[in-house]
């Protein structure tokens, strides 16, 4: 999987198609991400003590990989990404603009 935690992406089709937030969280073997703000969906949630009610929160939702693609720094558009082999390390680049991610 080339998405990472803290990368910034771009939803490219879905409900939210458009949209930018940065990944909260990956899930590679399920090959899903979760974008801080966005793919919301509200949970009914059971009062945990006697005392307190019971209440509808939103919380941001897996997305598959498929959906989302990496924002380019250099121009904010979507991009794939590649590696390219600098000194002996691999570093993610863009494929559109070529800069480093």
């Amino acid at each position: 999987m080339k998405i990472k935690k803290g990368d910034n992406v771009i939803l490219i089709s879905g409900a939210d198609k458009g949209k930018t937030g940065k990944v909260v969280a990956s899930f590679p073997t399920d090959q899903k991400v979760v974008i801080e703000g966005l793919n919301m969906r509200k949970k009914h949630q059971r009062a945990s003590r006697s005392d307190q009610k019971g209440q509808v929160i939103e919380k941001a939702m897996p997305i598959h990989v498929s959906n989302v693609a990496i924002v380019d720094p250099s121009n904010g558009k979507a991009s794939r990404v590649g590696k390219k082999l600098v000194g002996e390390k691999f570093v993610r680049i863009s494929k559109k603009s070529g800069s480093t991610l």
